[in-house]
């Protein structure tokens, strides 16, 4: 099978080297350095829905996998199906789910799904009275995309409207104030064809820089699978309250939803939660379970693109971890230009080194990111791919390298609480 991936980051190095891993000829747009190894790059925009459409029609590619969220919102998506190349990721109007938080909590009222208590505000008055109304802590969302890292979580009521505030003041029409979710946060992903979904087996991210969950938001700086601690038949209860209410709900709408449909959740005392919906796999706890996955992504892939899925997946026993090596000043900032060594080190200790934010430079690989490399390692148990990452990613450095030291540490699934994003 042909295939074409569209981004840069680490979700889709690790998405390209699995589809190639599994057998199957791989395309990237734009790609990065790690991705050239195991994909032919292409210099295209990934925002731009007519060059994606001209690319996919020009290689006859089989299947288009959007990695990010910017394009689906975009509607990138929309511009290939219209060439007739099955693509997976959904609509522009589907995307919606991600796009606007205010939106995801509408389908999700309407379609009973649990999630937290909401309150969509368009002012900073109306958002001082949810505060109030919930009480500490505080969750503030920007409605719009912001990468992982427009939520605020905090006890501090001024903090909580300045990011009210900022939010605004940089172009969004609303935010949306939640009440807390105490408990561990839990990714799960499920692959949906627009009518039906399959569950691939669930993951926890690292959402905050420093240890113990300490420090600002980021994109995530580490993940792994499974979660021994998590109830055995948590997917199956999420695609039965949360993912299958969401897809009818979408096609009642007229927008099914056809992609990967992530669901973060917090395990609380009431029972599973739901704090976000995203339209793409998240980055970095898609890649162990990709490590994992002993079905054929691809076919996998381009059965829901088809809307065609099949049998349920599988995967092999054992677990995987991955540890993210971000670059000086992230998340706040990043350093870019610095000289990475040791990757083919790393490697040769038998982890993957997936590729986020690299570049190459007369020759040299640099960062290029805020999150610039994840080392990725599977084990017989969660202890022994950890102690297997580290041991490789110690193996890696560059000038002003970050990265935590409590990746899948014990005890696990309460490192960090939940509504972290």
């Amino acid at each position: 099978m042909k295939t074409l991936v569209i981004g840069t980051g680490g979700r889709e190095h690790a998405l390209a080297l699995k589809l190639t891993q599994d057998g199957h000829e791989v395309h990237a747009a734009p790609g990065n350095p790690g991705m050239a190894r195991v994909a032919t790059l292409h210099p295209v925009d990934p925002m731009s829905g007519a060059e994606v459409a001209e690319l996919a029609a020009a290689l006859a590619a089989d299947l288009v996998v959007v990695g990010p969220e910017a394009p689906l919102v975009a509607g990138v998506a929309d511009a290939v199906r219209a060439v007739g190349v099955p693509v997976f990721g959904p609509s522009r109007a589907a995307a919606r789910l991600e796009g606007s938080k205010a939106f995801s909590k509408e389908v999700m009222a309407a379609a009973g799904v649990p999630t937290a208590g909401s309150r969509t505000c368009a002012t900073p008055r109306e958002a001082a009275a949810a505060l109030d109304e919930f009480g500490a802590p505080y969750v503030v969302k920007d409605d719009a995309l912001a990468a992982g890292k427009g939520v605020v979580v905090t006890r501090d009521r001024d903090e909580a409207l300045a990011h009210v505030e900022l939010c605004l003041a940089q172009g969004s029409a609303r935010v949306v104030v939640e009440e807390f979710l105490d408990g561990p946060e839990v990714s799960l992903f499920a692959i949906c064809d627009g009518a039906r979904a399959h569950a691939l087996q669930p993951a926890q991210d690292f959402k905050r820089i420093f240890d113990g969950g300490h420090g600002p938001n980021t994109g995530g700086m580490g993940s792994y699978s499974p979660l021994p601690w998590a109830q055995s038949d948590l997917a199956a209860v999420v695609l039965d309250t949360v993912v299958q209410p969401t897809l009818d709900e979408m096609a009642r709408r007229g927008a099914p939803f056809v992609g990967c449909l992530y669901v973060g959740l917090a395990l609380t005392a009431r029972g599973p939660r739901v704090i976000e919906f995203n339209c793409r796999f998240g980055d970095p706890d898609i890649q162990p379970v990709l490590a994992l996955l002993d079905s054929d992504l691809g076919e996998l892939l381009h059965a829901a693109a088809t809307g065609a899925l099949g049998s349920a997946p599988v995967f092999r026993a054992g677990a995987a971890v991955t540890v993210v090596l971000a670059s000086a000043g992230y998340p706040e900032s990043s350093s870019k230009g610095d000289v990475v060594t040791g990757v083919e080190a790393a490697e040769a200790a038998g982890a993957d080194v997936i590729h986020a934010g690299t570049a190459l430079l007369d020759g040299e690989l640099v960062t290029a990111g805020g999150r610039v490399l994840a080392v990725r390692a599977t084990g017989s148990d969660v202890a022994d791919a950890r102690a297997r990452a580290y041991a490789a990613a110690d193996l890696i450095s560059f000038e002003g390298m970050q990265r935590r030291s409590d990746i899948a540490a014990e005890p696990l699934g309460v490192v960090e609480g939940a509504s972290v994003r």
